[in-house]
C-alpha cells in the first residue's frame, strides 16, 4: 500500500554494476532498457543528447509493491518509466487511499515537484517489477528550456491532468457511485482488436481496485457490475472484461445525470 516505506529495491545500477545485472544475453538485454530513447518526451532529441540526458541519471529496479515516493515526500527529482507499470494513489484526510491514475512504460512523474518545489502530491507504488530512470530537477528544466518539443510536450501533460482532475472531481460531486463506476469502466477500457463494437479491460481490475478508483467499496463495485452483466452491457471473461457496447453504456451514463 502506498503508506508503506519500502525502498530497498531501489538500487542505484552505476553503482552496482554487475551485482544488479547478470553477466550474458540477460545483462546486455536489461542495459539496453537504460536509455530516455524509450521515453516519448524527448523523441526530438539526437543521440548525443540522450546519451548525455542518459549518464545525468540515476537507473534504478523496483520490484512489485515496492514504494518509490510517498505522499508529502521531499526530493524534486523527475522519474521515467523504461519499464514496468506503477500506481498513483493519493491520500485523504482520513487515511484512505484512492487510486488516481497508473503510470506506464514511456511515461514520467515527478514534474510537480521539479517546477514548483513543493512536497509530493501523490503516492507511487510499483505494479509490477519495473526500470526506472532518476533525473535531478535541474536536469529536467535544463532540458526542457534548450528543447522546445520537450516544453511543449510537457505543457501538453499538464493541460491533460488539470482536464483529468476537473473531469474527476466533476464526477465526485454529480455522479454518485454507479455512474462512477461507469465512467471509469468507460475509462479504463480500450478498443477490442476482434470486436470492432466491444472495448476491453485486460487484465481487469479487481473489485477492491475498483473500488478505490471511485472512492467506494467492494460491494458498491460487485452490484454495479452484476446489473451491468445482467442487462448484456458486460462480459466477464478469464482476464478481461468486455464492454459489448461502449456507446450504449456512454449514454446510459448521460441519461442517468439528467434524471
Amino acid at each position: 500500500m502506498p503508506d508503506r516505506r519500502r525502498c530497498k529495491g531501489l538500487i542505484d545500477s552505476r553503482e552496482h554494476g554487475s551485482a544488479l545485472f547478470p553477466s550474458g544475453t540477460i545483462a546486455s538485454s536489461m542495459m539496453n532498457l537504460e536509455t530516455l530513447g524509450r521515453i516519448p518526451l524527448f523523441k526530438s532529441l539526437d543521440a548525443e543528447v540522450l546519451r548525455r540526458l542518459d549518464r545525468q541519471c540515476i537507473w534504478r529496479r523496483i520490484s512489485t509493491d515496492e514504494s518509490v515516493l510517498e505522499y508529502k515526500d521531499g526530493g524534486t527529482d523527475v522519474y521515467f518509466v523504461v519499464h514496468g507499470h506503477l500506481r498513483v494513489f493519493i491520500q485523504a484526510i482520513s487515511g484512505k487511499a484512492s487510486i488516481l491514475r497508473d503510470i506506464r512504460e514511456g511515461e514520467y512523474f515527478g514534474e510537480l515537484a521539479a517546477i514548483d518545489g513543493q512536497p509530493r502530491s501523490a503516492a507511487i507504488t510499483a505494479i509490477t517489477d519495473s526500470t526506472i530512470a532518476k533525473m535531478p530537477a535541474a536536469v529536467f528544466r535544463d532540458a526542457v528550456h534548450r528543447h522546445p518539443d520537450v516544453c511543449d510536450q510537457l505543457l501538453t501533460l499538464l493541460a491533460s491532468q488539470v482536464r483529468m482532475l476537473a473531469n474527476r472531481v466533476n464526477e465526485f460531486t454529480t455522479f454518485d457511485v454507479r455512474r462512477r463506476i461507469y465512467a471509469e469502466l468507460l475509462r479504463l477500457a480500450r478498443k477490442s482488436r476482434k470486436d470492432d463494437a466491444a472495448s476491453i479491460i485486460s487484465p481487469p481490475p479487481t473489485h477492491a481496485e475498483l473500488a478505490a478508483r471511485v472512492s467506494s467499496h467492494r460491494e458498491a463495485v460487485t452490484r454495479a457490475l452484476n446489473s451491468l452483466d445482467a442487462a448484456g452491457l458486460i462480459e466477464r471473461r478469464r482476464g478481461a472484461i468486455v464492454i459489448r457496447d461502449p456507446q450504449r453504456l456512454a449514454k446510459l451514463l448521460e441519461e442517468d445525470e439528467d434524471q
